[in-house]
């Protein structure tokens, strides 16, 4: 019913700022206040943030990565019993990247109630200032390290017609960048953002090739979000045709594996695909 208080016992996922603390919202502000307990990633960080606010501090638990298993049993006990149980990130909404999905899940399947007061997000905010087209996209979070887990990735986003938005950490930024350059292409746009709502706020345009220049050795502070440009629309080329290139780029001298990496690019396929269809046309090749 419209105007009623908000019922009681319920998980309230709550958006916090992802710098400027000005961008909590009264709502937010309510909501952490009305809270039993606040589930957060750091307390310290979320002390600071409730004290900004007003709020007198209550009850405070740690949930991340390594603790959200352990928490679940006990939130959904609380919120069962009427309490009302907020969670918040370190920065955003929690659940997208962060901590907050397992108890989500767990207290939906307990038949509970589960709210949510939106707030300020790096994938949309990075989204929409990076002037890619936004009208439909899709969130990588952050790519595997290493192995064929990250090949597969980077393969998936070379053949990826809607803009790709993903997180990066500094120190990862630039091998990041090569590698996207070596499955997408360098022509492929792209924009960086660093400290988004901050002081030092910064974005970032020009292609993945100008990108792998600009960010060098450097190590820019700040989680940073790397919105890419989506494929361009081809038709899908089907086997007789990557068969068709790689054979011209064989012919031309080029290598097996150099051919394959080439072809994938040019025709938006997955480097894999190239791969396994040059190694049947030049079998003594190095595609492997």
């Amino acid at each position: 019913m419209m105007g009623a208080g908000p019922a009681r016992g319920a998980l309230v996922l709550v958006g916090t700022p992802i710098g400027n603390l000005a961008d909590l919202s009264p709502r937010a502000v309510d909501a952490l206040a009305g809270a039993d307990l606040i589930c957060c990633e750091d307390t310290r960080r979320t002390g600071r943030l409730l004290q900004h606010a007003g709020i007198d501090r209550p009850a405070l638990r740690t949930v991340n990565d390594h603790t959200e298993v352990r928490a679940v049993a006990d939130v959904v006990r609380r919120v069962a019993s009427g309490e009302r149980v907020a969670v918040v990130s370190d920065a955003g909404m929690p659940g997208i990247s962060d901590p907050g999905e397992r108890l989500v899940r767990a207290v939906i399947a307990e038949g509970h109630a589960v709210e949510v007061v939106p707030g300020p997000s790096a994938v949309v905010a990075a989204l929409v200032v990076s002037g890619l087209p936004a009208g439909r996209f899709v969130f990588e979070g952050f790519l595997p390290r290493k192995g064929s887990a990250r090949s597969s990735r980077l393969d998936a986003l070379a053949a990826e017609r809607r803009t790709a938005v993903l997180y990066e950490a500094p120190h990862r930024l630039a091998r990041t960048l090569v590698d996207l350059v070596d499955a997408r292409g360098g022509e492929r746009r792209v924009a960086l953002a660093r400290e988004l709502t901050k002081l030092h706020e910064e974005v970032w345009r020009g292609t993945l090739a100008e990108a792998v220049v600009w960010a060098g050795d450097r190590e820019p502070p700040g989680e940073l979000v790397v919105v890419l440009e989506g494929a361009p629309e081809a038709p899908d080329a089907d086997d007789p045709a990557i068969e068709a290139e790689l054979r011209r780029a064989l012919a031309a001298g080029v290598s097996a594996r150099d051919a394959a990496a080439e072809v994938a690019r040019s025709l938006g396929v997955a480097k894999r695909r190239a791969y396994a269809l040059v190694t049947d046309l030049d079998p003594e090749g190095e595609a492997g």
